[in-house]
């Protein structure tokens, strides 16, 4: 099991980085809530990835293909993203008037357990989260001889990689709140809110046109450099 740490620390780093709706909130969580309102959430995130991991393991490949390739689950996923990216910028109050330090959130229990939910449904419901493990356990899976121990040991790796990468990024987030302002955080909601409904028109697309996103798909993956995966 020893010789998959490599790849699996390497990918859980990597997928830490990617940018996606999920990457923008948890950085906006940490800013304004703090490093435990931010943990709670990105543990949520986290439980999502189990539950695709264990829909990927446990279902028959078969099953799995036409599921990440139906463009109803895109349209569907899309739709509650930009839902939640209209409801957040309708939400907002107008622009606040004085250029004051923000005021400290008190958060409770009942807090932690929403952020945890919402980090859960965020994740949840990008469909695409679900094909990226299937890819992963496609490719590793025959690698490792689909031994069950080696396989959940390396996705267990991987998401302790990541989690453990999330929260060096909440740690560094937090120290800009002393230089947040209720003006420039009315301005980061803002764009969180219209990078949501970017990603949830962008899902919806993909569905509605999807001959042309997985052409454009083939197209970014020539372009793209040789994933660690490659060297399993």
């Amino acid at each position: 099991m020893l010789q998959d740490l490599p790849t699996a620390l390497t990918m859980g780093f990597i997928l830490a980085f990617l940018v996606g709706p999920v990457f923008f909130v948890l950085l906006e969580t940490a800013v304004l809530k703090g490093f435990r309102s931010a943990l709670a959430f990105d543990l949520g995130v986290v439980t999502a990835d189990i539950v695709f991991i264990l829909i990927a393991y446990y279902s028959t490949n078969q099953i799995l293909e036409k599921i990440k390739d139906d463009p109803g689950l895109f349209i569907f996923g899309g739709t509650l993203l930009t839902a939640y990216g209209v409801i957040s910028l309708l939400k907002m109050k107008k622009k606040p008037q004085h250029d004051a330090p923000h005021p400290t959130v008190v958060m409770n229990s009942k807090d932690y357990l929403g952020l945890m939910a919402k980090g859960f449904l965020l994740n949840f419901i990008n469909i695409g989260v679900l094909a990226f493990w299937l890819g992963v356990l496609i490719v590793a899976g025959p690698q490792m001889e689909m031994d069950e121990r080696r396989i959940f040991f390396f996705f267990a790796v991987i998401l302790g990689m990541y989690l453990l990468t999330d929260v060096g990024k909440i740690v560094l987030a937090k120290r800009l709140k002393r230089k947040l302002t209720p003006i420039r955080i009315h301005w980061i909601k803002k764009t969180i809110s219209i990078i949501m409904i970017v990603f949830g028109i962008i899902f919806m697309l993909k569905g509605l046109f999807p001959d042309e996103a997985h052409q454009l798909e083939d197209q970014i993956e020539k372009m793209t450099p040789e994933s660690p995966m490659d060297d399993l």
